[in-house]
């Protein structure tokens, strides 16, 4: 059984896709990117957008009553590997061990030209 997952916490999607989908115990979450889902503006630089992703990832894993330590894969998606000093350690605090599954890689270009998106696969116990 398919569920799309939304929250108003959350950017919504501008595209065809769901913020995340719900099959069974996993949760697929679309990327987040760091936009205010309230203003519907990005926040600048490579700190605040981190911070900001993550907690849009935050609000979709509270709309399936999961959070960080149910997440079983990252995928991070960087405008440079230049950040990934600064993303490893902002991310990181978040995170509690065991770690989750994770992949980090330089992408040409990410929408609204934004320096940072996560993706993730969660879970349920």
């Amino acid at each position: 059984m398919r569920k799309e997952i939304f929250t108003e916490d959350a950017p919504a999607a501008i595209g065809p896709y769901s913020q995340a989908i719900q099959v069974g115990d996993f949760v697929f979450a679309s990327g987040q990117i760091g936009v205010d889902p309230k203003t519907g503006e990005a926040v600048e630089g490579i700190e605040a957008q981190t911070h900001q992703v993550m907690k849009n990832i935050q609000a979709v894993l509270k709309e399936v009553d999961a959070d960080f330590s149910d997440v079983v894969k990252f995928t991070i998606f960087l405008d440079s590997m230049d950040d990934f000093a600064t993303v490893n350690e902002l991310y990181g605090a978040y995170l509690e061990k065991p770690y989750p599954a994770r992949s980090t890689v330089e992408v040409s270009r990410l929408p609204k030209d934004l320096l940072i998106e996560m993706e993730v696969i969660v879970h349920k116990q």
